[in-house]
């Protein structure tokens, strides 16, 4: 008995003066911090959900990279629609209760890839060449201004806590590689990859002005050997390859250690 209460007063005073040396009024807080949950959400189109590839999409890879990365635990929470456009991106980020508001709200780092269908409609005047620019500034002025707009959205629901926002760009807005030479002019060509361009511009200057950041798919896709065989057969999508260097790149930008996120419950 005696040598059990001479450990416990041991034990009062090591705590005690750990107190008055940290400031730390509980044991809690002197005690190192349990890891805390990395939840990511992925929002955007065919390409964010993965379509035409029987692989595993770049979030959940990603995930998997962060995971390895951290050491803490990653979930991921693929949200991509395929044909989503920004206007449909933000009704559903708009729409109370909804899988997608839902799940924003919870994730501290947010992967966004939206544009491309925006452009849809003008596909063929597009790879034809027969349009310049002019013929979609009504749909470049649109997304310019839903880019802004999902960001704000994204914040809002957020609650203004630390947030990694991750932005991508897109190798093409339409099909690229051996598919586009098969299926469009010369000129279509051009003015598919022009028409990328000015798009990326866009999305890299919605990054900057929200303090996101612009994750630059052009140049890598573009720089490659083959782009070809990062794209599945349908000339529109990556493929397994093209999912895994989406995810790499993506890891590459995000910072390390993350913000720290909210306690669960606290």
């Amino acid at each position: 008995m005696i040598y059990t209460l001479r450990r416990l007063a041991v034990g009062l005073l090591v705590l005690a003066f750990v107190s008055a040396v940290t400031g730390a009024d509980t044991v809690s807080e002197v005690l190192p911090q349990t890891p805390r949950q990395v939840r990511v959400v992925a929002l955007g189109d065919s390409v964010t959900s993965g379509s035409n590839c029987d692989c595993a999409a770049f979030p959940q890879l990603y995930g998997d990279l962060l995971h390895n990365r951290s050491a803490v635990p990653v979930a991921v929470d693929n949200q991509g629609v395929g044909g989503l456009d920004s206007t449909g991106l933000l009704q559903q980020l708009d729409q109370r209760n909804s899988p997608v508001e839902q799940a924003t709200k919870a994730a501290n780092v947010v992967l966004l890839t939206i544009g491309a269908n925006d452009f849809g409609d003008h596909h063929d005047d597009v790879t034809s060449g027969q349009c310049t620019g002019d013929c979609v500034s009504d749909e470049f002025e649109q997304l310019t201004a839903n880019l802004g707009r999902i960001l704000s959205r994204v914040h809002a629901l957020r609650g203004d806590l630390p947030t990694t926002i991750l932005m991508t760009g897109y190798w093409n807005v339409f099909k690229d590689g051996d598919v586009a030479k098969q299926q469009y002019t010369p000129s279509g060509r051009i003015a598919s990859d022009q028409l990328t361009v000015r798009t990326n511009n866009a999305i890299a200057a919605a990054a900057r002005a929200d303090d996101a950041t612009y994750v630059d798919i052009y140049t890598p896709f573009e720089d490659s050997p083959d782009i070809t065989a990062l794209l599945a057969s349908d000339g529109d999508h990556p493929d397994a390859a093209g999912h895994a260097l989406i995810a790499r790149l993506l890891l590459a930008a995000t910072p390390n250690p993350l913000p720290p996120s909210p306690r669960q419950g606290g």
